[in-house]
């Protein structure tokens, strides 16, 4: 099933959408919000899911669905942990600044914790202050968990997912050296993310759920052309599972945990840097990582990170070309107090 939360109020209004998109129903009889059916996920989700089947098949009160309408699914969560699991993505940012990867990259996930008292609406703008932050998309994946105890293995953590959904991790490429300097992580260049119209359950995917990893391409637009259509399960080092096992190592994830995959990241055939989709490449699903291969093969960035007024776009489509989560689409924008 399909789950979205209408803009009203700070936690939104919980309803069920139909496969394509196109219509809702409201779910407020089950749940008031989506936090309140993953608080009680076990004893609720075959009511909605019922109510889901009832609304495919005309059999409840609809009325048309607009993404613009659709807060962040989790307008505001408990936990928003976003790992990095896709190394190359780390290997490529990380020679823009001239460092290494360690190897201890390779077995033990990057994660950090963002801001999730408030998310951006998948087609709200995206404030800023200043151009001169270096103002970056960031296309992932995000699954939602149910609660999950301390300590649990891999194994079993897949069990944990509840929901899926699409985000826009925006980063501040130019703030990030700094902050990284003083070795305690991100703050400022991590302002709220955006995450996909609609979350999903597992099922939804079909064969393209497995082994804990999404097997469909990220489309990631910048101003309408193509910045890349990574495959979300190549280069993916780190599966959903292990990220979840990851964040609980030492305590327990609250029911409406958000975990975000981090870039999504291919490496090209030849096991070099993606190359540009103008080249025959997958290309990005952020500008940091074009940037830092200008650099490599051109000796310089020739592409320049978001400006006010560009607009970016993440989807991702079934083998049908129709919209799973359905699109964010933001327009970077001016911040005046």
């Amino acid at each position: 099933m399909k789950l979205a939360s209408l803009k009203g109020g700070r936690d939104g209004r919980l309803v069920i959408v139909s496969k394509d998109l196109t219509r809702a129903t409201d779910a407020r009889l089950i749940a008031q919000t989506l936090q309140a059916a993953l608080d009680d996920w076990d004893r609720l989700s075959p009511d909605l899911a019922a109510l889901a089947e009832s609304l495919e098949h005309d059999a409840v009160p609809s009325f048309r669905f607009h993404e613009h309408e659709a807060a962040s699914p989790l307008p505001r969560a408990y936990q928003w942990a976003d790992g990095s699991a896709y190394v190359n993505h780390v290997d490529l940012v990380r020679k823009a600044r001239g460092a290494e990867v360690p190897q201890s990259f390779w077995t033990d996930p990057l994660m950090y914790q963002g801001g999730s008292d408030g998310f951006l609406g998948p087609h709200d703008p995206i404030p800023c202050a200043s151009e001169d932050y270096g103002i970056d998309l960031e296309g992932e994946i995000a699954v939602i968990t149910g609660d999950v105890p301390m300590g649990i293995e891999p194994g079993e953590a897949a069990h944990a997912v509840k929901l899926l959904m699409l985000v826009n991790d925006v980063s501040l490429r130019n703030l990030i050296p700094g902050e990284i300097a003083k070795g305690f992580g991100f703050f400022h260049a991590k302002p709220a993310s955006a995450f996909s119209p609609v979350a999903v359950t597992p099922d939804e995917l079909g064969d393209a759920w497995s082994g804990a990893k999404v097997h469909r391409p990220l489309l990631v637009s910048v101003n309408g052309a193509l910045l890349g259509r990574p495959m979300a399960s190549e280069d993916m080092t780190f599966d959903f599972a292990t990220l979840i096992a990851h964040a609980a190592r030492t305590r327990a994830l609250c029911a409406g945990s958000i975990i975000g995959s981090g870039t999504v990241s291919n490496r090209d055939a030849d096991g070099g840097p993606g190359r540009p989709v103008g080249e025959g490449g997958v290309g990005y699903a952020c500008l940091a990582e074009l940037r830092t291969v200008e650099t490599l093969l051109k000796g310089g960035p020739k592409t320049p990170f978001l400006k006010f007024g560009d607009t970016i776009r993440i989807e991702m489509l079934d083998p049908q070309g129709h919209s799973i989560f359905g699109a964010i689409q933001q327009t970077v924008e001016a911040y005046t107090s």
